[in-house]
C-alpha cells in the first residue's frame, strides 16, 4: 500500500519506475486505493527493494500482509503456440500441480489460462515454458498488440519453410544421383531443423506432465523411420506435420480474431477536459466524472452520459443494430460506439476496465472457455482412444514377427505409422473451434451467449415464453386515443388534461403530459389541485373546476356516462387504460393510454414459429383483459395473466414438464427467478443493464426480439457442424487404421490424414463466423 500518492500522473511514473527494476515481471497501481500489485522473480529482487525504490521516489509504502500470509490471487496467462485442445488439457493438468496453485482453468478458445494461486506467478510462467509454450501475464494487452506478421505470430512457419527446402534439395540430389550419404545428410538436416520444435515440446510434456502428445508420437515415429533408413519418408513426415501445424495455428488465430476485433473497438486514448485544459490521455488513466470530448466520426472511448451536445450514434458494435440512435444530454452512451454527426461532451460513468465493451469481452472469453455437452463427450472418448491406439501399435510391431514370422522392419514401420494416428487432434478440436466461432459471430451481431451449453440448448428449444412489459411491449405507456366530445378541440382538451396530470403522481400521467407537448398544446396554470387516490385528480383552471380519472370518479357524482360507455368498453377490451376528462357538470372526452406493442414483436413471434418453435406463450402480471389484447396483437399461441414472480416460476416448470426445453425471455431483473428455472434464460435490451448481463444465459444487447430467431438458427447450424466434424474425424481415423490390416499404412499418409482432417474440421467450423443474421 502506498501513501502520499495524490496524482494519477505521479502514480503512473511510480508504476513505470517499478516495472524497470531488474526481476520485476509486472507492476500495476490502482490509483484510487493506493495499491501497488507487483509480481517479481525472488532470485533477482524482493519486496524490500521495491519499497526502497518507492521511498526514493518520495512516497511511503508498506507490505500487504494478506498477500504475505498466502492469500490467493487470480491471474490470467496468455499462451502462445497453443493449437491443440488435447495439448491444452495436458498443460492445464500440469499447471494445476504447481505448488501454490489452487485452481487452473484453460480457455483454449481465448488461448489463455486463468490460475488461482498464492505467491509468485514466476513458477507458473516457468512451467508453461517447460511444457514448450510461451506465456505472459496481462492477456488483454498481448492480444490487442499482437504483431501482424505471420513470421512472428506463428511459430511453425519457419520450420515448415526450412523442412520444405531441405526436402526439395534432398529429392533433387537423389534424382541427380548424388552420393547416398550426401542425400541422407540433407534429409537429416531437414528432419532436425523442421522437427526440433515439436520434438522439444513433446519431450517437455513427457518429462513435466508424464503424458504422450502428438509431438512426442511424431518424434518417435520419425526416429523409428530414420533408424529403418527411410530418411526420405521421415523428412516428408516432418514437413507435412509442420505444415499442418502452421495452417492449423493460422486458422485458429482467425477464429480468435472475434475477441481481438472487439478489443480494437475502443480507442486507446481520449480527449479529456481537465479544468480549462483539453489533453489526450490513455483511457486507463481516466477517472469517473471526467469529461471527454468526441468529434463527429470518432469512436467513443468510455461509457458515460452525454453532458452537452446532440448527435446520432452508431451502436452496432454493442447492440448489432445498424440504425443510428439519437443522443442528447442525459442519455447513456457506450464505449466502442461511433459518433456520427455532432460534437459530444460525455461524462465518464465507468472506468475503462468496467465499461460495457470490457464486460462483453470478458463474458465472451468466459463463454468460449466453457465446455459444451458435445465437447465433454469428445474429451471422454479421447481419454481412452489415445492409449488404446498406442497399445494396438505395440501389438502390430510384435505379433506378426513373433507369431507369423513376418519381417520385423515392415511391421515396426506400420507401428510407427500408427503412432501418428494416435493423437485425436481432429476429433478434440472439432467442438471447441465450432463453439468459439459461433459465440464470436453472435457477439459481433449484438448477442452474448454465456457458453457452449446454452448455445447447444438454444437449438433444441420447443417453447419460448415471453414476459409482456418491456419485452413484447415498449414498457413505456403512451397515449393511443384522444376522443373529445361536445366539439372541444384536441389541443384544448389535451391542455386541460395535461395541466392536471403534470401535478399527478399517477404512473400514466407522464404519457399524457408527453402527448400534450408533442401536439404543441400549452399547459395553463392550475390552482387548488387535489389528488383523489384510486380514482383520479381535480384542479381549478381559470376559475373553473376540472377533473380527470376513472369512470368511478364520475359515477359517484351521478354524472351520466351513457354517451361514452361504448367507447370506454371498446378501448378497455383492447387492453387500454381509459381516463375520462370532465368539469363539474359534463364529460369533455376520453383519453386512452397503453403500453404499446413493440414494432417487431409480431414479426419475431412469426419467425420463431417458422423456425420450428412449437409454442410461444406470454407470461404477465397484468390483468386478463390487457393480456388478451396484447396476446392477440403479438400473435402468441397462449398467455397467462395476473402472475406474480413465483407464479411465473410455476408456469415455466409446468411448460418444461409438458414440452421439454423452454426459454424464458424477460428484462433480466423482475423475471430473474423464471429465467433461472428455464432451460435458457434470455434477457433483452441488456446493453445498459448490469443485472441483465449477469442474470441471463443469453443476452440480446438491443431491444430486438428478431435476434432470438437468429440465435436459434445459429445454434442449430453449430450443432450440425459439430456433428459433421465428429463424424468426419472418426471416419478418417477409422479408415487410416484399417490400412494397417493389409500393411498399406505409410507415415506420410498417416500424417496427411491426421493433420488434413484437423485442418478440414477447423475450416468447417470457421464457416460459423460467416453465418449471416437477418435484418
Amino acid at each position: 500500500m502506498l501513501t502520499g500518492l495524490d496524482c494519477a500522473d505521479c502514480a503512473a511514473k511510480v508504476e513505470k519506475a517499478v516495472k524497470r527494476m531488474p526481476g520485476v515481471i509486472s507492476a500495476t497501481i490502482a490509483f484510487p486505493t493506493g495499491r501497488l500489485d507487483v509480481d517479481y522473480d525472488p532470485q533477482q529482487t524482493g519486496i524490500t527493494q521495491v519499497i526502497d525504490k518507492i521511498k526514493k521516489l518520495g512516497y511511503e509504502a508498506q507490505e500487504d500482509r494478506k498477500i504475505l500470509e498466502g492469500a490467493s490471487q487470480t491471474t490470467d496467462f496468455c499462451i502462445t503456440g497453443l493449437d491443440c485442445p488435447d495439448c491444452a488439457a495436458k498443460l492445464e493438468k500440469r499447471i494445476s500441480k504447481v505448488p501454490g496453485v489452487e485452481n487452473a482453468h484453460m480457455n483454449f478458445g481465448a488461448s489463455k489460462i486463468t490460475v488461482t494461486h498464492s505467491g509468485s506467478a514466476t513458477e507458473i510462467l516457468s512451467t508453461i515454458e517447460k511444457m514448450g509454450y510461451s506465456g505472459e501475464m496481462d492477456a488483454d494487452s498481448r492480444i490487442k498488440n499482437e504483431p501482424a506478421s505471420i513470421w512472428k505470430s506463428n511459430q511453425y512457419v519457419k520450420p515448415t519453410v526450412i523442412s520444405f527446402i531441405m526436402l526439395v534439395f534432398g529429392l533433387i540430389a537423389g534424382m541427380l544421383e548424388a552420393p547416398e550419404l550426401m542425400v541422407n545428410i540433407i534429409f537429416l538436416i531437414g528432419i532436425f531443423l523442421g522437427g526440433f520444435l515439436p520434438a522439444r515440446s513433446g519431450i517437455s510434456v513427457l518429462v513435466n506432465a508424464r503424458e504422450f502428445d502428438m509431438n512426442l508420437l511424431m518424434t518417435i515415429a520419425v526416429i523409428g523411420a530414420s533408424a529403418l533408413g527411410t530418411f526420405e519418408e521421415a523428412a516428408t513426415v516432418v514437413f507435412l506435420f509442420s505444415f499442418g501445424n502452421a495452417l492449423q495455428s493460422y486458422t485458429l488465430d482467425k477464429t480468435r480474431n472475434s475477441i481481438r476485433a472487439l478489443m480494437e473497438l475502443t480507442p486507446s486514448v481520449a480527449l479529456v477536459r481537465r479544468g480549462t485544459t483539453e489533453i489526450k490521455m490513455p483511457v486507463e488513466k481516466l477517472l469517473i466524472g471526467d469529461i471527454i470530448i468526441v468529434r463527429p466520426g470518432e469512436r467513443i472511448a468510455m461509457d458515460g452520459e452525454v453532458s452537452a451536445g446532440y448527435s446520432t450514434v452508431n451502436e452496432a458494435p454493442i447492440t448489432g443494430e445498424s440504425i443510428p440512435v439519437e443522443k442528447q444530454p442525459g442519455d447513456e452512451i457506450y464505449a466502442g460506439t461511433v459518433n456520427e454527426r455532432g460534437l459530444l461532451e460525455i461524462k465518464v460513468t465507468r472506468l475503462a476496465k468496467d465499461n460495457t465493451i470490457s464486460r462483453i469481452i470478458h463474458m465472451v472469453e468466459e463463454a468460449q472457455g466453457k465446455r459444451a455437452p458435445s465437447q465433454q463427450f469428445v474429451d471422454k472418448f479421447a481419454k481412452y482412444y489415445t492409449p488404446l491406439v498406442i497399445v494396438l501399435a505395440a501389438l502390430v510391431a510384435t505379433i506378426p514377427p513373433l507369431l507369423f514370422g513376418q519381417p520385423f522392419e515392415k511391421w515396426f514401420y506400420e507401428a510407427m505409422a500408427m503412432l501418428l494416428v494416435a493423437c485425436p487432434c481432429a476429433l478434440v478440436i472439432s467442438t471447441p473451434v465450432s463453439i468459439v466461432s459461433a459465440i464470436g459471430n453472435a457477439a459481433k451481431n449484438g448477442v452474448l451467449i454465456k457458453g457452449g451449453m446454452y448455445l447447444e440448448e438454444a437449438g433444441d428449444l420447443s417453447v419460448v415464453a415471453f414476459d409482456k412489459t418491456g419485452t413484447l411491449t415498449e414498457g413505456k405507456p403512451q397515449v393511443t386515443d384522444i376522443i373529445p366530445v361536445d366539439g372541444i378541440p384536441d389541443k384544448e382538451f389535451l391542455s386541460i388534461a395535461s395541466a392536471i396530470e403534470r401535478r399527478s403522481e399517477h404512473p400514466l400521467a407522464d404519457a399524457i403530459v408527453k402527448s400534450a407537448k408533442e401536439h404543441g398544446a400549452e399547459m395553463p396554470v392550475i390552482s387548488a389541485f387535489e389528488a383523489i387516490p384510486g380514482k383520479g385528480a381535480r384542479a381549478v383552471i381559470q376559475g373553473k373546476t376540472y377533473q380527470i380519472g376513472s369512470s368511478r370518479l364520475f359515477t359517484e357524482q351521478t354524472m351520466d356516462l351513457k354517451h361514452v360507455e361504448d367507447e370506454v368498453s371498446r378501448l378497455q377490451n383492447e387492453g387500454k387504460t381509459v381516463m375520462i376528462l370532465g368539469d363539474d357538470s359534463r364529460i369533455l372526452g376520453i383519453i386512452a393510454v397503453a403500453d404499446i406493442l413493440r414494432e417487431n414483436s409480431g414479426q419475431a413471434v412469426r419467425k420463431l414459429k417458422k423456425e420450428g418453435i412449437k409454442k410461444v406463450i406470454m407470461l404477465t402480471g397484468d390483468n386478463e383483459t390487457t393480456a388478451r389484447a396484447i396476446a392477440a396483437k403479438s400473435e402468441v399461441d397462449d398467455f397467462r395473466a395476473d402472475l406474480l414472480p413465483d407464479d411465473k416460476v410455476d408456469a415455466i416448470k409446468n411448460l418444461i414438464a409438458e414440452h421439454g426445453k423452454v426459454a424464458m425471455v424477460g428484462d433480466g431483473v423482475n423475471d430473474a427467478p423464471a429465467m433461472a428455472i428455464s432451460t435458457v434464460g434470455i434477457a433483452m435490451g441488456a446493453a445498459g443493464t448490469d443485472t441483465a448481463l449477469e442474470t441471463a444465459n443469453i443476452a440480446l444487447m438491443a431491444d430486438d426480439l428478431t435476434k432470438l430467431t437468429d440465435t436459434i438458427r445459429l445454434s442449430r447450424k453449430t450443432l450440425g457442424i459439430i456433428k459433421q466434424n465428429i463424424a468426419f474425424a472418426l471416419i478418417v481415423k477409422g479408415l487410416i487404421l484399417l490400412l494397417v490390416i493389409p500393411g498399406w499404412l505409410t507415415m506420410w499418409l498417416a500424417v496427411a490424414g491426421d493433420m488434413g482432417s484437423s485442418l478440414l474440421v477447423t475450416l468447417n467450423a470457421m464457416r460459423l463466423l460467416r453465418v449471416k443474421h437477418e435484418d
